[in-house]
């Protein structure tokens, strides 16, 4: 019998020419970048993390020199980049791996919703280095149940949601937020799969411990089932 991720990821294989793009911007993926957080980028090194604006200047310096409105953060990722919050660095082991795909662009880009949705759960998780305004939203298709969640939004984005509310497959429903009220972090979007929620509401983790990481990349599908951003691309 086919696992809850699995039957996730046959679904969004089937349906993928019938997903609408999750953010309201053209852009050539030819010319996506990605951005490297990992322990393994040199650059971060030389960069004061907890200078929110020239680490958003590092960013979108790069996306400028090669002409593009948006770069990518991978998912599954090892990063260094959550030193810089308590919230990841509090625990016995720290939380460095990541679980969605972040989507860097210009803050007040619109968000689209992908597919047909219900709003699940949406707040403020206004730490720093946390999500900031965040919204989840349920896709239901037969017996089959599964999420999205939406990180880094601006605050008028759950100023006006509803638990429950339909937001069609294309239709806007929120913007991608600035520094400091999205979490203190360079603009962007942090979208997420999540196959169960195991009772969270308007949060879900997008970062795991290294101890975690199999377990939570289980109830977390790979984005790009949706995002259709192939690695050779980026």
């Amino acid at each position: 019998m086919k696992s809850n991720k699995q039957r996730v990821i046959t679904l969004l294989q089937n349906i993928k020419d019938n997903l609408y793009p999750v953010l309201d911007v053209r852009f050539d993926p030819a010319r996506v970048i990605t951005i490297d957080l990992s322990r393994d980028n040199p650059d971060l090194q030389t960069i004061d993390l907890h200078d929110t604006l020239a680490f958003t200047n590092y960013i979108f310096q790069k996306m400028d020199q090669h002409d593009t409105p948006v770069a990518i953060g991978r998912y599954n990722e090892d990063r260094t980049i959550y030193q810089k919050s308590a919230l990841f660095t509090s625990a016995k082991e720290p939380r460095t791996v990541h679980l969605g795909i972040d989507l860097f662009v210009q803050s007040g880009v619109r968000v689209l919703a992908p597919l047909d949705s219900t709003v699940h759960s949406f707040q403020n998780n206004n730490n720093d280095g946390d999500y900031g305004p965040t919204i989840i939203l349920q896709h239901d298709f037969n017996d089959l149940t599964f999420y999205t969640l939406y990180g880094h939004l601006t605050l008028d984005s759950i100023e006006s949601m509803d638990s429950g509310q339909f937001i069609p497959a294309g239709r806007p429903f929120a913007k991608v937020g600035d520094f400091p009220v999205n979490g203190n972090w360079p603009p962007h979007l942090h979208f997420q799969i999540i196959t169960d929620m195991q009772g969270h509401w308007g949060d879900f983790p997008g970062v795991a411990a290294t101890a975690d990481r199999s377990r939570l990349l289980e109830r977390c599908p790979d984005p790009n089932l949706i995002l259709g951003i192939s690695e050779p691309d980026l």
